[in-house]
């Protein structure tokens, strides 16, 4: 081999070795995407959009959020943080059906989705069949008892099968939050760990609290959801 062919091979692994050093650089620099901050339920005359799912046979005669018995053939929904006994119209959007139903239920706590309408609302807007639908949801009014306003809010972090995870996810964010406690939901398909951070007296104290978990790397979604 010659002098240029070693000169130029030198070059060559030399410029590898950059072009290494940077790519390993670069994976360090690169930030896990923060979940964006929940939504504001609502105000009178405003509307929310997003996606309505519904509920039936499962959790037909179990106890709500509320303390109610849930009835699939009564005109009611879930909603993570208004207040129980608010009514809102729901307007599907796909075929411009609209139903009115009351609060008594929270979730659903899956992303993206705004409401979870009982199988007798989905009938009245047509999303039995699809299982969920495009909606606008405005408040037609809300409940006069002064409980009822002061709300108190948490953010859950996690809902696990498995007993074990949920206080793993409790115990390191007892650390930095404090105040991590676990919330028990029996579903038709056994018991769900719901671990929930903080018990804040304003929504937006809530909210604050959700992007700061945002950035937690065991987090996926946080969601504000009204405890009373």
């Amino acid at each position: 081999m010659n002098l240029h062919s070693q000169l130029a091979r030198r070059l060559l692994l030399a410029g590898l070795v950059v072009l290494l050093l940077l790519g390993v650089g670069g994976c360090r620099r690169k930030r896990r995407a923060v979940a964006p901050p929940p939504a504001p339920p609502p105000a009178e005359g405003e509307a929310e959009t997003g996606l309505a799912s519904w509920y039936g046979h499962p959790y037909h005669g179990r106890p709500t959020s509320s303390g109610e018995i849930y009835d699939m053939n009564e005109m009611t929904a879930a909603h993570r943080t208004l207040a129980f006994d608010t009514w809102v119209r729901v307007t599907n959007l796909e075929n411009q059906l609209v139903t009115n139903v009351r609060i008594n239920d929270r979730g659903p706590f899956i992303e993206g989705r705004i409401i979870d309408l009982s199988r007798k609302a989905a009938e009245a807007i047509a999303m039995i069949g699809p299982g969920t639908a495009l909606v606008r949801m405005e408040i037609v009014s809300r409940p006069t008892e002064p409980a009822a306003a002061a709300g108190r809010f948490s953010v859950q972090v996690g809902a696990f099968k498995d007993r074990g995870n949920a206080f793993d996810l409790q115990a390191r964010l007892t650390q930095k939050y404090g105040d991590v406690f676990i919330h028990e939901f029996e579903a038709p398909d056994g018991t769900y760990y719901r671990v929930r951070v903080g018990r804040l007296a304003t929504y937006n104290e809530a909210v604050a609290l959700a992007r700061q978990l945002g950035h937690e790397t065991d987090i996926a979604v946080p969601m504000v959801a009204r405890l009373n």
